[in-house]
């Protein structure tokens, strides 16, 4: 079949040229219609696409300038940023040592307090407890003196109503007894 095709179109066309050469008619017209082309692209087309090629070039190049502004910017903020906890830190840290030391010295204080109020109560207590001491020493003279002018009373088998005698009888057996403790110590 090709070879029919082939051989109809040798018959037909051209009697003795080359079938792969076109017509030098259509070389002509399409050597025109491509240099017209050409002209409108060159003068046309190519302009145009430089002015957007470089519209996009400066757009480019502007939004690189503007994301090294951010880059630096951001830069400077981190910086500040660093800076501004480093001093918080060391901020924080003399707030803690000094409410370490405002602690040490409410101890130091309450201890000073403390003691002071402590030694007061106890001078309290001892002067209480000689007073105690004292009033009991008297109640226990008058008492024993009482007792023992009874007790002298029945072993003698009198009573001994004279109370000036009979109080300077007991204020002396207490003194010898007073003075013969002091002895045995």
């Amino acid at each position: 079949m090709l070879q029919a095709l082939v051989t109809v179109a040798a018959e037909e066309g051209h009697s003795g040229g080359n079938p792969l050469l076109p017509a030098v008619y259509d070389i002509t017209w399409s050597l025109v219609c491509f240099v017209i082309i050409g002209f409108v692209v060159w003068r046309i087309a190519l302009p145009r696409m430089a002015k957007v090629l470089d519209a996009r070039s400066a757009a480019i190049e502007g939004n690189i300038a503007k994301a090294d502004e951010a880059q630096r910017e951001a830069e400077a903020a981190l910086e500040q940023y660093t800076a501004q906890l480093a001093e918080a830190r060391k901020e924080a840290g003399e707030i803690r040592e000094a409410a370490r030391e405002d602690g040490k010295k409410i101890v130091a204080e309450a201890k000073d307090t403390a003691s002071s109020e402590a030694a007061r109560l106890t001078a309290a207590a001892h002067a209480q407890i000689e007073a105690e001491r004292q009033s009991t020493l008297v109640s226990l003279r008058a008492e024993v003196g009482t007792l023992a002018v009874d007790l002298a009373g029945n072993v003698i088998g009198e009573t001994l109503s004279d109370d000036a005698r009979a109080q300077a009888v007991v204020d002396r057996f207490l003194a010898e007894l007073e003075a013969s403790e002091k002895a045995a110590q």
